[in-house]
Formats: C-alpha cells, sequence, structure tokens
C-alpha cells in the first residue's frame, strides 16, 4: 500500500468516510509499520548475535558486516518508526526533542551504511586481489580499530552538520513538522562526503574485484589443467573462496546502491522536499536495512545455521560459541 499516495490525495476524503473505515484504515497501515520495523530490527539483530557469538564468525570481514548490521539495526529502530509513522500520520506528531532526535540518527545511520559498503568493498578488493598477504596482515583487532574510527568520524560529522548548519524548518500546514533543510554549503559538502566519496570507492573497488575474479577464473582453470598436486589445490580453493565471498557481497552492494541512488539522484536534481516521490525514496533507502538480512539468509548458509541455533536456543549452551556454523 502506498502510504504517500494516501496521505497526498485521499487524506482530505478520508475524514469523509465513517470513522469506522478510517479506524480499520489506520490499523492496517499501523501493522504494516510494525511488520517492516520487526523485520528490519530482528534480522539485523540475528545477524549481531551470530556474529558476536560464534568464535568461527570472528573474521574481519565478519566484523564489517557486524558494522553494517549494527547502523541497519539503529535505522530499524530509531528511523523507519518515525518515517513510516510521519507518512501515515502526514505530520510530524512526536515533538521537537525527538525531531531533533530523528534528525541526527536518520543522517547518521544513511552515511555509516554507505561508509560501511565501502570499507567490505575496499575489504574484498584486497582479499581477492591477495588473499595469502591480507590473511597474514588483516586481523580481526585491526577490523575492529577501523570500524571504530569510522563511527566516530561520521558521529563527530554528522554532528557538526546538525549544530553549524542552522535551524529547522517548519511548514505551516502542519505546525509540528520535523523537517530539516541543508544550507547551500553544507548540502555540498555532505553530497561529497556521504555520497559521491563513498560510492564512488564502491563502484571502484568493486570493478576491479570484477576484473580480478575473472583473472582467478581463468587461473583455476589453467592451474586444474596442468597439476593436481597439492599446492596447486589449495590455490585454488583459497581463490575460489575469495571469489565466492566477493560474489554474494557484491549483491549485498548492488542491491545498497540501487536503493541509495534514487534518493541522491532526485535530491541533487530537484530542490522539492516532503512531495510523495521524495518519501517514497527515501523509505526505500531505508527498507535497504530490512533487506540486508534476507540476503545473508539467501546466500550464507552460516547465518541460517546461526538462526537455526539461536531460535531452538542451543545458543544458551556452555558450549554454543564453539560450534561449527560453516
Amino acid at each position: 500500500m502506498n502510504f504517500t499516495e494516501l496521505n497526498q490525495t485521499d487524506h482530505c476524503l478520508l475524514f469523509s468516510c465513517p470513522e469506522k473505515y478510517v479506524s480499520a484504515l489506520y490499523v492496517i497501515l499501523y501493522m504494516c509499520v510494525t511488520v517492516i520495523v520487526l523485520l528490519t530490527v530482528c534480522g539485523n539483530f540475528l545477524v549481531v548475535i551470530s556474529v558476536c557469538h560464534f568464535k568461527q564468525l570472528h573474521t574481519p570481514t565478519n566484523m564489517l558486516i557486524l558494522s553494517l548490521a549494527v547502523s541497519d539495526f539503529l535505522v530499524g529502530l530509531f528511523v523507519l518508526p518515525f518515517q513510516l509513522s510521519r507518512m501515515v500520520e502526514s505530520c510530524w506528531i512526536f515533538g521537537p526533542v525527538l525531531c531533533t532526535f530523528y534528525v541526527f540518527i536518520s543522517f547518521f545511520g544513511t552515511s555509516i551504511s554507505i561508509y560501511n559498503v565501502a570499507l567490505i568493498a575496499v575489504d574484498r578488493y584486497f582479499a581477492i586481489s591477495n588473499p595469502f598477504l591480507y590473511t597474514e596482515k588483516v586481523s580481526v583487532n585491526t577490523a575492529c580499530v577501523i570500524v571504530s574510527c569510522n563511527w566516530l568520524i561520521l558521529i563527530s560529522y554528522n554532528t557538526s552538520v546538525l549544530y553549524f548548519n542552522g535551524k529547522y524548518t517548519g511548514l505551516i500546514a502542519c505546525p509540528d513538522e520535523c523537517l530539516f533543510v541543508l544550507h547551500e554549503v553544507w548540502s555540498v559538502i555532505d553530497l561529497l562526503f556521504a555520497f559521491v566519496i563513498p560510492c564512488s570507492l564502491i563502484i571502484l573497488f568493486y570493478v576491479l574485484v570484477f576484473f580480478i575474479a575473472k583473472k582467478h577464473a581463468n587461473a583455476i582453470r589453467d592451474l586444474n589443467n596442468q597439476t593436481r598436486t597439492h599446492v596447486s589445490k589449495n590455490n585454488s580453493d583459497s581463490m575460489k573462496a575469495e571469489r565466492k565471498a566477493a560474489r554474494v557481497l557484491s549483491i549485498l552492494v548492488t542491491v545498497f546502491l540501487a536503493c541509495l541512488f534514487p534518493y541522491f539522484v532526485y535530491a541533487l536534481i530537484s530542490n522539492a522536499i516532503e512531495t510523495p516521490v521524495f518519501d517514497n525514496l527515501v523509505i526505500l533507502l531505508y527498507i535497504n536495512s530490512s533487506i540486508n538480512p534476507v540476503i545473508y539468509a539467501l546466500f550464507y548458509p552460516w547465518f541460517r545455521k546461526c538462526i537455526k541455533i539461536i531460535l531452538t536456543f542451543k545458543i544458551f549452551r556452555t558450549d554454543s560459541a564453539l560450534i561449527n556454523v560453516h
């Protein structure tokens, strides 16, 4: 159901309908909101528990996936409920304090997700270009330090945007509207820092990953044709594993960019905000946080096994952290 169309075109007619119909429609809309929020929060929470609890999943790449899952969890918990409720109500009903919090967490959630995906792209490039050097040099602690720095930098950046940018802009039709408009200078800075730079890195490194993966595929084929030694088998298995990881994460990145680009392109070419198109694109951007756990469940056998262990309460066993989930 298109919440925005209801708000913009049918809202005037809505209150001329019987009160029973209005109440039933609101219940249906809020049931849809609840389902979307629960799927996002629970799906990403399962990812967080899986990566944190099972020692076998403590790898540098999974620390980046954990960071992405935490940012998606925050979006599901603190952004989606407010945004979907505002679309249903056609107004902001939560007051100025929560409006400030919502603006900050929505800006931060979007930017941290973009940079998490950019870090995953860089990680996959180095892992697939030289898997042996990557294994030797990149540790879980290194990944944790990088992730922590990423979060601190983006918290500082988004705090600066809110502090130095200026005031909110309210709409006459709705006195309590929560609307935040960037000044021209900050708008350019934010476009470059939160979109152009990380997206350029994502595209660049995944193009490089594609060509390296293709080169590895040819090398594996030649290797299998020429020799069957134990060493060559190890080389072949290592390259296959890295190519598979890159392929799965490339699906995640492609879906992410498909959700991200329409919003930023529309914001770039149009000065209109709070329109039906804009609201739909904002929701598409946030819904990506709901899609990511589905991608993990479809393409990562370890995640499906972790879910089974968690839901059957085997996770509460003393030695559950050592269970083989691969």
